[in-house]
């Protein structure tokens, strides 16, 4: 996610779905407090819960809508729809053919339109501005919809559902926002197969460079050859260290033994291997670093989309509930 791109979602076309969700809000807020007073308790069974409450299902829709049909945007299209977002007078590419992603976004650019474009009307910035802005409206909306009235039912769950969609959606939203350019910094110019391939690399060499030492060096190296992780298990990949790390549990032993081997070349020899060794631990930092990275902007969505789930299928049997034993 681009810095401008993160920047403009939130703000889009002038904080537009921000007004819209406050002016919703305000709008609830006064009805709650002028039909209390009339009414005597204003809860989900008056007319005023009945309308947020329709307003709340409608507004989880939209948003249940947007995630689903995001994933379903096609990833060519015809030359017609080309020409036509594109504003080209001529084309170079023969009636008939579709057009890749990678060259239709590359003119676009040329041109000044942005690539954000939705075949479902408005702006991918568009949908996801609304798509924030909206939950969180939910809060209020279906906090007066329940007249603040909770418990252990269907329709109390319901309600925590949404409120546990909605914190995952903003940790996804704090994810995206930072993780990316986290992820730009830790790896630099290189890949995690490339880190991959010089751990590998200085695991033989650090081999070699425990050959003329003791065998209590050797057996160190080797265990950090054979026991050291990047990635792991679920947890690990998530915090991004491996408990007692073999290489790191070497790198210190073999400072530590520096003082005990003092003949001949040997403290020159554990110099090297422990400048090896060190090396390899920063890059094992970096790898696990961006393994956790990954993993954390992904872990959202298994949360999210199964919560989801879960609060459709309660959402259906509050409705249900209401309208068949109310």
């Amino acid at each position: 996610m681009s810095t401008m791109y993160r920047s403009n979602f939130l703000s889009f076309k002038n904080y537009r779905y921000f007004k819209l969700s406050a002016l919703v809000m305000g709008i609830a807020l006064l009805a709650y407090l002028w039909v209390e007073p009339a009414g005597g308790q204003a809860y989900g069974g008056t007319w005023l819960g009945y309308l947020l409450g329709i307003l709340s299902t409608l507004i989880i829709f939209l948003l249940m809508w947007y995630g689903v049909h995001k994933r379903r945007t096609p990833k060519v299209m015809d030359r017609r729809q080309y020409d036509r977002s594109a504003r080209r007078k001529q084309s170079p590419i023969p009636a008939g053919a579709e057009i890749p992603v990678r060259q239709r976004r590359a003119a676009d650019r040329r041109k000044g339109i942005s690539k954000t474009s939705w075949r479902f009307g408005g702006t991918l910035q568009g949908w996801l501005s609304s798509h924030v802005h909206l939950g969180i409206s939910l809060i209020v909306l279906a906090t007066l919809h329940a007249g603040f009235e909770f418990g252990w039912n269907v329709h109390t769950l319901s309600y925590v559902l949404m409120l546990l969609v909605i914190a995952s959606g903003f940790y996804g939203l704090y994810a995206y926002m930072n993780f990316p350019r986290q992820i730009t910094q830790n790896i630099g110019e290189d890949t995690l197969a490339d880190m991959l391939l010089k751990i590998a690399e200085l695991d033989e060499l650090a081999r070699i460079r425990a050959l003329g030492l003791p065998d209590e060096v050797n057996l160190l190296v080797l265990d950090a050859r054979q026991h050291t992780r990047v990635g792991g298990n679920f947890l690990q990949q998530l915090s991004g260290v491996q408990p007692h790390c073999p290489t790191a549990y070497a790198a210190r032993q073999i400072l530590n033994l520096g003082e005990k081997y003092i003949a001949d070349d040997q403290p020159k020899l554990l110099r090297d291997l422990y400048a090896v060794l060190l090396h390899k631990e920063k890059l094992l930092i970096r790898a696990r670093t961006e393994i956790m990275l990954k993993a954390r902007l992904e872990f959202w969505l298994y949360l999210h989309v199964p919560l989801s789930i879960a609060l459709l299928a309660a959402l259906m049997t509050h409705v249900l509930a209401v309208f068949f034993y109310w």
